[in-house]
């Protein structure tokens, strides 16, 4: 009989709202790795119950056999003291590096027989309190079975320069401050779901955004804000100069897709300078699930020139390529990983800051989408090049056919989530087999010690010698004419049984320290700092009382 495997995780992996990459990635990785079979049991311990009663809604009804032999677990994050110690985890994966991952780490440190491997991937990474979250990573506690899952080569290389510029400015040495390994595994693509589109209904869908069968579609789909992943100008500014050449609004035309916030006229004036540019151009706010696969399988190229740091890998590049689609995008971030030039598309070049001191000091004063446009706005995508790559491809529809058949047999083969989810599975493997090292006895330096830093708040600390004695309402409670309340959120901290026991140790006075001595002999893996919580809740509930002296 094997042993059981069991993934955790403190994220629910499914959250409402507009089709952002982050979103879909975390529910197909999520959906993935259950129908995938490699673990026995899933633990999810999160936040609240709004949380859980959402995440069962979600999954249980696509993974009933899972469901029913228990395969899918759902506990409190105040019960993971408890579960650490008493369950044998194979990993704890995370559905970003940046919150909790080292967290987790320092829990598992302290109360799992087994250190088991925590990791987490990359989103963005651009936002201006990531390097105190990277921060976070440098403590003595890390193992070598803690790692960062970098979507693409250049996240990869941002979580490192995070930790080089951490441990310069900050003198931290890496044999005490260590780092997680940072490994690259790419996101995935839903095959099934992003099929070509062919026949009638391509040819309505593109019927009701104006465009006949004789007219080349090029689809940008992401977030229609300019501070956000991408500025649309330069896709205008090169559909100008296609017209220059002789590809007008009657041969070639542009569909803008995906999210804008309600009430941004960005869009708006978007397609009023298309129009003043003579550019035929629609715009699809919001599409559903559906819609988004219909733009997709209506268009015959698809553009993406991002220009933002938020963009660490680019998702919608392999949605277009599973749909046959040739791909125009700047030479940028994980999108060279995601096209190969020349074959699955083609790549404008960039151009970025060489130096960013001012932007640095002030962007931590900013909101996050006013430094996201400036540094965006200091990055270039070469227009020229942007525009002979659509021109070519307007051109020549057999290599529209080509390149679009090249990238769909590359996603097949790389980027299938079934694919995806092995090589975590391979990750989270070959993570047992390095000697973890670490100080597993170190606190982390960014976890407050409260009890210390507040000692000066109430006016004396617990001593041992202090002497305590039952209450008339102790009393009640042993005889059952009373009934403590207990609140959600002390719960896992307040044993009713334990209760009763120290209130009828006290019904003579007794020292501190013999009523945590007992209550630890009653129950051996109860901590003295629980032990002292039990003893002043008692305290406050006026179930005790500190004994009158001599």
């Amino acid at each position: 009989m094997h042993a059981r495997r069991i993934w955790a995780t403190l994220d629910p992996y499914h959250e409402p709202g507009a089709i952002l990459g982050r979103r879909v990635a975390n529910e197909h990785f999520l959906c993935s790795l259950l129908s995938a079979g490699a673990f026995d049991e899933h633990h999810f311990f999160l936040a609240g119950g709004s949380q859980e009663k959402a995440l069962r809604e979600f999954l249980e009804p696509r993974f009933p056999g899972l469901a029913a032999k228990g395969g899918l677990r759902f506990f409190s994050r105040l019960d993971l003291p408890r579960m650490l110690g008493a369950t044998d985890y194979h990993c704890f994966h995370l559905s970003d590096c940046i919150v909790s991952q080292p967290h987790v780490a320092r829990l598992r440190n302290l109360y799992s027989g087994r250190i088991f491997p925590v990791t987490g991937p990359t989103h963005s990474l651009s936002y201006s309190e990531h390097m105190t979250a990277m921060l976070q990573h440098l403590w003595p506690g890390t193992t070598a079975r803690d790692c960062i899952v970098a979507t693409s080569r250049s996240g990869q290389e941002a979580v490192l320069a995070y930790f080089r510029e951490l441990r310069q400015h900050l003198g931290l040495d890496s044999e005490r401050f260590r780092e997680p390994k940072v490994e690259r595994i790419p996101l995935g693509v839903d095959l099934a779901a992003m099929a070509p589109l062919h026949g009638e209904r391509r040819a309505e869908v593109r019927k009701t955004l104006g465009f006949g069968p004789d007219m080349v579609m090029v689809l940008v789909f992401g977030r229609i804000q300019h501070h956000s992943k991408l500025d649309l100008l330069p896709v205008v500014r090169a559909f100008q100069r296609l017209a220059a050449q002789g590809l007008g609004r009657d041969r070639v035309g542009l569909v803008l897709g995906g999210w804008a916030d309600k009430g941004d006229a960005f869009h708006a004036t978007l397609q009023e300078i298309a129009a003043n540019a003579g550019l035929h151009m629609r715009v699809v706010l919001r599409p559903t699930d559906e819609q988004k696969r219909e733009l997709f399988g209506a268009a015959d190229v698809f553009c993406s020139p991002s220009d933002n740091p938020q963009e660490t890998f680019g998702l919608t590049m392999l949605e277009a390529s599973a749909m046959g689609l040739p791909i125009v995008a700047s030479d940028y971030d994980g999108y060279r990983d995601l096209v190969v030039h020349g074959e699955t598309g083609l790549l404008a070049p960039t151009l970025g800051l060489a130096r960013s001191g001012e932007l640095d000091a002030v962007a931590r004063v900013l909101f996050d989408n006013q430094y996201h446009l400036l540094l965006g706005q200091a990055t270039a995508v070469d227009v020229r090049s942007l525009a002979e790559a659509l021109g070519r491809l307007a051109a020549d529809p057999g290599l529209r056919l080509e390149m679009g058949a090249a990238g769909r047999r590359r996603v097949e083969r790389e980027y299938s989530w079934e694919s995806v989810i092995r090589s975590h599975v391979a990750l989270w493997d070959a993570l047992w087999d390095v000697q973890p090292g670490g100080d597993l006895a170190a606190a982390h330096p960014l976890h407050a010690p409260y009890a210390e830093i507040f000692a000066a708040n109430p006016s004396a600390r617990l001593s041992p010698d202090v002497r305590l004695v039952c209450t008339k309402a102790g009393e009640a409670v042993l005889r059952e004419r009373e009934f403590p309340l207990i609140y959600g959120g002390v719960s896992e901290w307040v044993d009713p049984r334990l209760l009763r026991m120290l209130i009828f140790l006290a019904r003579k006075p007794a020292q501190a320290f013999d009523l945590l001595t007992r209550l630890r002999e009653a129950k051996p893996d109860l901590s003295l700092e629980r032990a002292e919580f039990l003893l002043l809740w008692t305290l406050k509930q006026d179930f005790l009382e500190r004994a009158e002296t001599a």
